[in-house]
């Protein structure tokens, strides 16, 4: 049986502000970054933050 490669990821958080978040996304997308999840800030509960990661070059 061959051996599954590991991949390594990196990542980044971003807050999304409202009536950008489309563009937001739309932005981190284009450069590799998968949304992995949205939740509230910590510091600031009215406000969201994404989580994103893409694989670091092999």
């Amino acid at each position: 049986m061959a051996a599954v490669p590991t991949v390594a990821w990196e990542y980044a958080t971003a807050p999304l502000l409202p009536g950008t978040t489309k563009q937001i996304l739309d932005f981190w997308g284009a450069d590799g970054w998968e949304l992995v999840q949205v939740v509230p800030n910590p510091a600031n509960p009215g406000q969201l933050v994404a989580y994103f990661k893409r694989a670091l070059p092999a």
